[in-house]
């Protein structure tokens, strides 16, 4: 992530031309809180550009979050059977607080959205993230089952609200050919978290305790909120902002068929992940000791494809999303066809988690159609990669039940993919047909 930000910070900012006469203040000079003496702002109408190093801690600062939204969220997987014993429940049981979680997502993203419609992005990113960092800390202390699946609810609750924020707080701060790639690197907390932060915290949740994990992440969680407090500075709220003008994008088709683009698109992805340690032992005939090598592979396949993903994005942001679904359709029969051979499954493994590529597309592609409802519809993004989650595990498992085997989890997500991109020629061809639908941003994604 670090070499991500350095390739970034270059060309963040247009300097002022050779010449430009800088207008005097009109009133004294007010620092902004956190920041150092020289990184002022005037009370002028339009305030300083940040320069590139606060840019760049801006975009860390809201990575960080993400890491340690993601390491939570996925590091428990591997601690459930810890849980039951804790709590005297069976493992199945256990998983509730999984689904717990995951359903404080889907509520938390629009009701938080629409809640903080007029409030300032900074002040509602500090209240996100001290809920989740509450919710973390209080985890790693429940006294029973039912106070922590109700924790983990609460938890989850400001997932979608932060991840959908931030992306629109990095989009602002940089030019628009570059936009996607800044929402690319707040992502790329995320799937760092798959890669490294997940491992790690299972590691030392197993060693020591799953409620050693929950402290650490909710101590991540204070970071956050404290680099968002210094390096972020103070905003105002659009004047036209307003929960109706954020329900009125859900009114636009393109605003609801980018939504339904993203939750059968990535469904794909998670039909062939939920079920791929089983693939790995019982179609490869892999070892077990070889199934964190395969989710390693995953996790790296995710992180190379947000970035690569992202900067495509901003050289043709229709182009990177259609190609992806191509893709996807691609890779997901090639698992179904060489499942069976190790070497095979590897490669496979890893493009699969490549299929991330098209996440910092969509987000963005979602910020231009909602127009000015864009707080809620980026929020809702997250929801959507949930029931993308729930439906492609389900639909996986359904395939399995049937008896067609693991390996046919990649036809189910070549499927998923195929109809993520008739929804995708839809979209175009009604853009087309109408016009721009969202106006003059619509024409810089095409």
């Amino acid at each position: 992530m670090a070499i991500g930000l350095r390739h970034l910070l270059p060309s963040l900012i247009v300097r002022p031309s050779r010449g430009e006469v800088a207008r005097p203040p009109a009133l004294p000079k007010l620092k902004v809180r956190g920041t150092h003496a020289k990184d002022t702002m005037t009370a002028t109408k339009e305030p300083r550009p940040l320069t590139r190093l606060q840019i760049g801690l801006v975009i860390l600062a809201l990575a960080c979050g993400g890491f340690g939204i993601g390491t939570g969220e996925f590091a428990i997987m591997g601690l459930l059977p810890d849980v039951a014993h804790t709590f005297a429940v069976t493992t199945p049981q256990a998983g509730y607080v999984i689904s717990a979680y995951a359903l404080g997502v889907v509520v938390g993203a629009p009701l938080i959205a629409m809640a903080g419609a007029t409030s300032s992005r900074r002040t509602l990113l500090l209240i996100l993230m001290t809920v989740f960092a509450i919710g973390n800390l209080a985890s790693a202390l429940a006294p029973d089952f039912l106070s922590f699946i109700v924790l983990r609810f609460l938890t989850g609750l400001p997932h979608g609200a932060y991840f959908g924020v931030s992306a629109l707080v990095a989009a602002s701060l940089v030019p628009g050919h570059m936009r996607a790639r800044a929402v690319g690197y707040v992502m790329l907390g995320l799937t760092v978290a798959t890669l490294i932060g997940t491992p790690v915290m299972a590691l030392f949740g197993q060693a020591l305790s799953w409620r050693v994990m929950f402290l650490t992440v909710g101590l991540i969680g204070v970071l956050t909120m404290t680099l968002i407090w210094l390096y972020l500075p103070r905003d105002k709220p659009a004047a036209s902002a307003s929960v109706m003008r954020e329900l009125v994008a859900f009114t636009h088709p393109q605003v609801l068929l980018t939504l339904t683009l993203a939750a059968t698109g990535f469904g794909g992805m998670f039909s062939v992940f939920s079920y791929i340690a089983s693939t790995a032992t019982e179609v490869a005939h892999l070892p077990v000791v070889m199934i964190p090598v395969i989710m390693a592979l995953f996790g790296i396949g995710m992180n190379v494809g947000n970035v690569v993903g992202s900067k495509l994005a901003d050289r043709s942001l229709l182009g990177t999303i259609g190609g992806m679904l191509v893709f996807n359709i691609v890779v997901m029969t090639l698992f179904s066809l060489t499942a069976a051979h190790p070497l095979m499954l590897y490669a496979s493994t890893f493009l699969i988690g490549c299929t991330f590529a098209a996440g910092p597309a969509i987000q963005t592609r979602l910020m231009d159609v909602a127009a000015d409802g864009q707080t809620l519809a980026a929020a809702s993004m997250h929801s959507a990669f949930n029931v993308a989650n729930a439906l492609g595990a389900w639909l996986g498992g359904l395939v399995i039940a049937l008896g067609y085997g693991y390996a046919a989890t990649g036809y189910v997500g070549a499927a998923l993919s195929f109809l993520g991109l008739f929804v995708f020629a839809a979209s175009v061809l009604l853009e087309r047909r109408s016009g721009c639908a969202c106006g003059n941003a619509c024409a810089a994604g095409t």
